[in-house]
């Protein structure tokens, strides 16, 4: 494919400007969930001084019909901060800024998907409505269980990808051997990418982000990177802003990453999003009890889960629930001890232990981190049951 000549930008000559000192003023990039509920959208503003909290960044706002959020007849969106991090592309004293969105009248910006399910797709009797901006529900349903203190931990599989959409050191025509050689995998026949990996491993620890553990996945040209643990709402914010550090990094190196759930159709693992949950009382003494009820509350609730657990309610994961591959089937609930083709697995030290953790392995690797955790406390923590939300005055 010919290389456009944006991609030929010089680093070099980029970076001799970065160097020039900025005096007091610090730049603030600004980034959002746009309206698919997967892209992130980013812009800056330059600040006069340094900001020490959340409190002290100013409200912004954007073209929402540029973004998929609002008409063009009344297209301006306001910009929300709620979370801030070093920018490690920058570097200190300038921020990355993760912000809610609000509509003109200041309420969440709403999103109904178009896709149906068809009649021959799983679990066709749910419709998705969502919203794009999940933060704002999940905080506040985060709020009414602090004193259970839920811990988080997401295991983020991703693919990184050629500009042209194929998979980074693939063969051009071709395929590369079989799965079995890849997964934690050392050489350049074996590991694709390694570079990308390294840079945003730093990155996400320069800029605070709670980043905690990477390796290579099954599929070549696959990764893993994992954050947490992370209590309430903050497992959110921390695994946005890995994926959007995790895009800038790709940018740099000229290739792009992929959150698909199955990139690549066949004989090949999907790219699942495993999230880790525990409570206060799952992590004490005799927890195994509290991990098994809660799971059994989860069984009862496997059509609500599908539908939270990838932005399109369940399209992108039934292409990757397959039963093979290491994972569940999409219409079956199953958990088990070191299990990885059960929806929850129990790994082999909580079960000796009898305390810790469970992990779901059901959410897809673009689902929104807001959407997973809240449902998890939904069901398990507060007791819904049914396959609606409840709403909470």
């Amino acid at each position: 494919m010919a290389t456009s000549s944006s991609a030929r930008l010089s680093k070099p000559v980029k970076q001799q400007y970065m160097e020039l000192p900025q005096g007091d003023k610090v730049q603030a990039m600004y980034i959002w969930i746009d309206g698919t509920g997967e892209g992130l959208r980013c812009k800056t503003r330059t600040l006069d001084e340094e900001p020490k909290t959340i409190e002290e960044l100013p409200e912004w706002n954007f073209d929402g019909s540029s973004t998929y959020q609002s008409e063009g007849s009344n297209s301006d969106m306001y910009l929300i901060p709620k979370a801030m991090f070093r920018d490690p592309f920058r570097r200190d004293p300038n921020k990355l800024i993760l912000c809610e969105v609000l509509k003109y009248n200041r309420k969440p910006d709403l999103r109904r998907l178009m896709q149906g399910w068809g009649k021959n797709a799983p679990l066709n009797d749910l419709i998705e409505f969502s919203e794009t901006n999940l933060r704002q529900t999940c905080q506040k349903i985060m709020a009414m269980v602090e004193n259970q203190h839920p811990w988080f931990g997401i295991e983020q599989e991703y693919t990184i990808l050629g500009i042209d959409g194929h998979p980074f050191g693939w063969p051009t025509n071709g395929f590369p051997g079989p799965q079995g050689p890849y997964y934690c995998g050392v050489g350049a026949d074996k590991a694709f990418g390694r570079d990308v990996v390294e840079a945003h491993y730093r990155a996400c620890l320069y800029a605070g982000v709670k980043i905690c553990g990477t390796n290579a996945e099954v599929m070549p040209a696959q990764w893993e990177f994992q954050v947490g643990p992370c209590e309430g709402i903050s497992m959110g914010d921390h695994l946005w802003m890995a994926r959007f550090i995790l895009h800038r990094v790709c940018e740099d190196f000229g290739v792009v990453v992929s959150l698909d759930p199955k990139p690549i159709p066949g004989n090949w693992n999907g790219a699942g999003c495993h999230t880790n949950f525990s409570t206060k009382e799952m992590r004490e003494e005799g927890g195994l009890r509290h991990i098994e009820e809660a799971i059994e509350k989860l069984g009862k609730r496997h059509k609500y889960h599908i539908r939270a657990y990838d932005p399109k309610g369940g399209l992108d994961n039934a292409r990757r629930l397959t039963g093979h591959h290491e994972t569940s089937n999409i219409n079956d609930f199953s958990a088990g001890v070191a299990n990885r083709g059960a929806s929850i697995r129990i790994p082999r030290a909580v079960g000796q232990d009898k305390r810790g953790y469970f992990e779901d392995r059901r959410p897809s690797a673009n689902c929104d981190p807001y959407a997973v955790t809240e449902a998890l406390v939904r069901t398990c923590l507060l007791g819904e049951e049914g396959e609606e939300p409840v709403e909470y005055k």
